[in-house]
């Protein structure tokens, strides 16, 4: 299998991804796979992939990489300031790259966003584990070699299964997106151990100002501005945690956990963030600003149905792909 793509600098941080081995967890083994699952799935889709397809997860800026073979790719999530040739290439939006081309993400350009997901048209090939190609950095498996991609490594893509013309150019609409911004609004619903906090707890739950301290990463984020006790000391088993629990540890500061989150904890689990806006949560950097909302199980549903139908209805592809196909003046990716 030839290679498609490879990487010239890495970044701060970048490893592929897909959307995680959730079926993996019953082991003990941590879900991984993309933070922001809406952005990993739309980048797929523009690209004509399945939504779980394995693509790059590139945080916070400074990846190079140099296209070795023409391929259909998109971006989506953070805006990076990235760049096709020195020309802006922005993300939501496919585009067909020539042999040498260079794309690279020179940084945050706006006050939020933290990751953004290269999809590649057939996926990124490398080989499953547990289901998923997803990498597991803390575990060292998955992925490329269980690690965190170097300069130097290139990527092999999978056989696409379809036409591409009609994908190239295609565009993710605004409005079918999460609210992605400065200081997110995090929707929460009670956890299992929220009444045992004291009132003052319960009330900071809604109102205080918290920003993502400097202990943030793949696993979690520890919370600023939030100290939380309970109304007398707990002591409780081993139970199962999800990514969006918020766990008080002994010292009152809250942790809220991410993607490669532990299947089970001993702290307090006192509120999950819902699904929906997880995304929100993975665009966040330390030092970063967020509001905490509580919310109810309606609202939560609702926000499910809404994303799921945005990812349902796809990209809006673009008509003068497909006419300039029907002329024969399209070149064919592969």
């Amino acid at each position: 299998m030839l290679p498609t793509m490879r990487i010239v600098t890495p970044g701060l941080l970048s490893s592929v991804q897909d959307a995680g081995r959730e079926a993996a967890r019953r082991y003990g083994v941590p879900r991984s796979g993309a933070m922001d699952q809406f952005a990993l799935a739309a980048a797929n889709l523009l690209v004509g992939n399945g939504p779980d397809a394995a693509a790059l997860e590139l945080t916070s800026g400074g990846a190079v990489l140099e296209c070795l073979r023409p391929c259909l790719v998109a971006l989506a999530g953070a805006e990076l300031g990235a760049t096709l040739e020195d020309r802006p290439f922005p993300p939501w939006r496919s585009e067909l790259l020539a042999r040498g081309a260079t794309l690279r993400l020179h940084g945050r350009r706006t006050n939020w966003g933290a990751r953004a997901y290269l999809a590649i048209a057939g996926g990124v090939a490398v080989p499953h584990v547990l289901g998923s190609r997803a990498t597991y950095l803390a575990g060292g498996f998955g992925g490329l070699a269980g690690r965190a991609l170097r300069a130097g490594d290139q990527l092999a893509t999978a056989p696409t299964s379809g036409i591409l013309w009609p994908y190239v150019g295609a565009h993710w609409p605004q409005h079918a997106r999460p609210a992605y911004g400065p200081q997110p609004t995090l929707h929460w619903l009670p956890g299992p151990h929220y009444a045992a906090l004291s009132p003052e707890a319960q009330a900071a739950l809604s109102h205080a100002n918290i920003r993502i301290g400097p202990d943030a990463n793949r696993i979690g984020y520890r919370l600023e501005g939030l100290h939380l006790s309970f109304q007398q000391p707990l002591s409780l088993p081993s139970f199962g945690v999800i990514a969006g629990a918020i766990q008080v540890p002994p010292d009152g500061k809250p942790i809220l956990l991410m993607a490669e989150a532990q299947t089970i904890g001993g702290y307090p689990v006192v509120a999950i963030v819902i699904a929906p806006d997880l995304p929100l949560a993975a665009q966040l950097l330390p030092g970063d600003p967020l509001r905490l909302s509580p919310t109810s199980m309606a609202h939560a549903l609702a926000a499910h149905q809404s994303q799921a139908a945005w990812l349902a209805h796809g990209p809006q592809l673009d008509d003068l792909a497909e006419q300039l196909a029907l002329v024969g003046a399209w070149p064919m990716v592969d």
